[in-house]
């Protein structure tokens, strides 16, 4: 392999690598910021008036933990597709 050859090489796999970091910081940080799916339900029954602790809460954080769960399940029979990143 020829010295010029070998260089462009490096840069594609620099500019490849660079690329890569960058969606997979962009992926992190879409992930930070979205929460989890406890800290919705919570926010969902205190938004309405429940204090935390309560009889009424409880039941409220118990359906909306659920409700979130089935949102963010995969449909019966559908099987994962393989990520891009």
């Amino acid at each position: 392999m020829l010295r010029s050859e070998s260089s462009r090489l490096e840069a594609m796999n620099s500019t490849k690598l660079r690329i890569f970091s960058l969606a997979t910081v962009l992926a992190a940080f879409g992930l930070v910021g979205c929460g989890s799916i406890e800290s919705a339900a919570q926010d969902d029954c205190t938004s309405i008036g429940w204090q935390i602790g309560s009889k009424g809460y409880e039941e409220c954080y118990k359906a909306r933990l659920y409700e979130r769960k089935l949102d963010y399940s995969l449909p019966p029979g559908d099987k994962p597709s393989p990520s891009l990143i």
